[in-house]
Order: structure tokens, then C-alpha cells, then sequence
């Protein structure tokens, strides 16, 4: 009976300028991965040409660890092609199946990999080392300043993704597997992602994609030796690239899209009215605008809301007397509401406003109900009936 070769992991490890660090750096993460025995373990370091030549020490220390690899960049890169590149390369030609990212500066918690491995077997596609879940820790010894932007900066990742079921969006000790790498890495290959927004961006798509992710909690800490890569430009580009992508997602939203093109019709019918009623009755002119109205609902509907489930040119006729039927059923809907409203319930007033004298009234109240559930109404058709989704 053939016995299966053990799966194998590759820390990749970014370095420029980590002369100082890299010799105590392999000796510490060696010491562990000789440990682990279902796993075979290597070392690939990443470097970007740096000027202090770490990566001649490194292939002097290639003499002492066997599984050590070097990949030299001949410029510098930054964070997130140095770490696309050594994945590409660690999966690719050194056949890993899971790779960590891992600092040069001796933040990061060696005694872990185990523990991110058990994950690993135990299902999970994505681990996290984290900083702030309990067990976790930044150095005590920051300044204020310096743990208000790093606890407050997660949080308002967390806060602008709408996901606070991560704690630790920006730390940069992880173990990734190739399913979730080949899934994710051709999203993240623009420039915007060549530095530490790699690490938000990374694990955003990971989680839309719906991959299996946990945290493991780790004592950070800071750098002895060396200067950090870290700059001002570091929250900058943060803030760009949430915002950027937090928009992007919006614009992409099928209910929001929803409501804007509801929006354009309610101009489109204000503006036609003014102009039908230049040659027709009031009566005719108000229908013909409606009309109008639905008709570039129609449109914007087909072409952007509901872009991935475009109707057929053949489908037109009969797809736009549904949505005429439907818009009649919303309109049916927010007439049926105010008559039931004032005839069961009344009119009287709701509370007034003193200081700019405006009051509100249960017929307010009804009209805004009405068309609550009449959007409701022909967002539940557009989808069930005019256009389902295709299987």
C-alpha cells in the first residue's frame, strides 16, 4: 500500500534591508518547522534587491537549511507584489499547498505555525494571526497614539466592511491555501495593491468568495533592529482603498441600483409631464408621463440593475407588459393603503415640528408606507418574474 507524501507548507517572507534580523529570523522559524512532522516545512524569502544585501546572507544560510529558497525581485516591489510573486512561486514550483506570510522583523510569532496548521487540518482555508481577539496583544510599550490608530484603524475597517466578525483586518501573519490563493490573486494584481493594502484587499475577496476563515491570537512585537517600511502613506492609501471598494460594492448592489433607477423615473415623469402637457390634456399628458417613466425604468433595469440577467430582444414585448402590470400593482398598492388608512383609520395629526412650523399627519404616514410596499412590491416581481435568475 503507496503512503501518501506529507502536504507541504512554505513560509514566504518578504525582506529589504532585514540584514540584521534575518540570520536570528531563520534560526527562530527553523527551530519550529524541524518540529512539525505531518507537514513538510520550508522557507522562501522574497527580496527585493535590498542595498544591505540581505539576500547574499541569505544564500550563504541556504548552506545551513536545506528547505530554505530565495526569490530575488531586481527592484523593489513592495509588499503586495513581493508576497503575489513568492505565492505564485511557492505554489507553482515548490508545490506548496498552504504558505504562510510571515514578517522579517520578528513581529510575528514563530511557536504558531503548528497551531495554524491544526487549523488548516481541521478545515479551515484562511488563518489569521490575530492581534485583538483574547490572547492577542500589541506591544504594551507603544505610545498612545500609536495603539489608538492600530485598535481604532481595525475597527474602522471592520466598521466600513460591514463585518465585525474579524478582529484583525490588517495584520500580515497568515496561512493561506491554494484553493483560496487561486481564487483570489488575479483580483488583487492592480497597482493599488502593491503595498499594505494588500492585506485588507486579500482577505476581503477571500471572505466574499466565502472561504473558511478563523483567527489565532498572538503577542506582537515591535522591531528591534532596522527601520519600519511603514509610512504615513500607509493610512492614506488604507483609507483610499476602503473607500474606493466600499463604493465600488455599493455601485454594484442590486438594491441600490433599484432605488436610483426609481429615482430617474421620478424625474423622468416630472420632466415628460411638463412636456406632454404642451399638447395633450392634463389627463393624457400625466398617463403619457408615466408611461415615459416606466419605460426608462425599463430600460435601466435591463441594461444595469439586472445586468447579469439581461432579457433577449425577443423577450422585450411581452417583459415590458409584465413590468407595465407590475408598476399598475404598486400604484394599486399605494392607492389601496391611503383609502384604507383614512377610511378605517382617520386623519389626524402626528406631531408637529414648533421651531420650523411643519406638521405630519397619518396621510403622510400613508403615502410613505404605500410606497415602502410598493417598492417592495416591484422589487419582489422584477426578480420573481420579469427577470428570474437564470439557472
Amino acid at each position: 500500500m503507496a503512503v501518501s507524501s506529507p502536504k507541504s507548507a512554505i513560509v514566504i517572507i518578504p525582506t529589504y534591508n532585514e540584514r540584521e534580523n534575518i540570520d536570528r529570523l531563520l534560526y527562530q522559524v527553523f527551530g519550529v518547522l524541524d518540529t512539525i512532522r505531518d507537514w513538510r516545512c520550508g522557507v522562501l524569502i522574497v527580496d527585493d534587491t535590498s542595498p544591505d544585501r540581505t539576500y547574499k546572507l541569505v544564500k550563504q544560510l541556504q548552506k545551513r537549511y536545506k528547505n530554505l529558497h530565495l526569490l530575488l525581485n531586481k527592484t523593489k516591489a513592495g509588499l503586495g507584489r513581493a508576497y503575489l510573486k513568492g505565492m505564485d512561486y511557492a505554489f507553482d514550483q515548490l508545490k506548496a499547498d498552504v504558505i504562510f506570510e510571515f514578517d522579517a522583523d520578528l513581529s510575528h510569532d514563530p511557536t504558531k505555525i503548528p497551531l495554524f496548521l491544526q487549523k488548516i487540518d481541521q478545515g479551515y482555508d484562511l488563518v489569521l494571526g490575530s492581534r485583538y481577539i483574547p490572547g492577542g496583544s500589541i506591544p504594551s510599550d507603544w505610545g498612545l497614539h500609536r495603539k489608538f490608530l492600530s485598535v481604532m484603524g481595525n475597527l474602522f475597517i471592520a466598521t466600513a466592511m460591514l463585518n465585525f466578525s474579524i478582529r484583525d483586518w490588517t495584520g500580515g501573519f497568515r496561512a493561506i491555501t491554494r484553493k483560496v490563493y487561486q481564487a483570489v490573486h488575479s483580483e488583487l494584481t492592480s497597482e493599488r495593491f502593491s503595498g499594505y493594502t494588500f492585506q485588507i484587499g486579500f482577505l476581503h475577496a477571500a471572505l466574499q468568495k466565502g472561504f473558511k476563515v478563523v483567527e489565532v491570537p498572538f503577542h506582537f512585537k515591535d522591531r528591534t533592529h532596522g527601520k519600519s517600511k511603514m509610512g504615513p502613506e500607509y493610512i492614506k492609501n488604507n483609507l483610499i482603498y476602503i473607500m474606493k471598494l466600499r463604493l465600488s460594492d455599493l455601485f454594484k448592489n442590486r438594491v441600490f441600483k433599484f432605488v436610483v433607477v426609481g429615482g430617474i423615473g421620478a424625474l423622468v415623469q416630472l420632466t415628460t409631464l411638463q412636456l406632454w402637457r404642451q399638447i395633450a390634456p392634463f389627463q393624457l399628458a400625466f398617463f403619457l408621463a408615466i408611461e415615459c417613466a416606466i419605460l426608462s425604468n425599463f430600460i435601466l433595469s435591463n441594461i444595469w440593475t439586472f445586468s447579469d440577467r439581461k432579457l433577449r430582444p425577443i423577450q422585450y414585448p411581452s417583459k415590458f407588459i409584465q413590468f407595465n402590470l407590475t408598476s399598475a400593482g404598486s400604484i394599486l398598492i399605494q392607492q389601496s393603503i391611503a383609502f384604507v388608512g383614512e377610511r378605517f383609520i382617520g386623519l389626524f395629526p402626528l406631531f408637529t415640528l414648533p421651531i420650523i412650523a411643519i406638521g405630519v399627519d397619518t396621510g403622510m404616514m400613508y403615502a410613505v408606507v404605500g410606497i415602502l410596499i410598493g417598492m417592495f412590491w416591484n422589487f419582489f416581481a422584477y426578480t420573481t418574474f420579469i427577470w428570474r435568475k437564470k439557472k
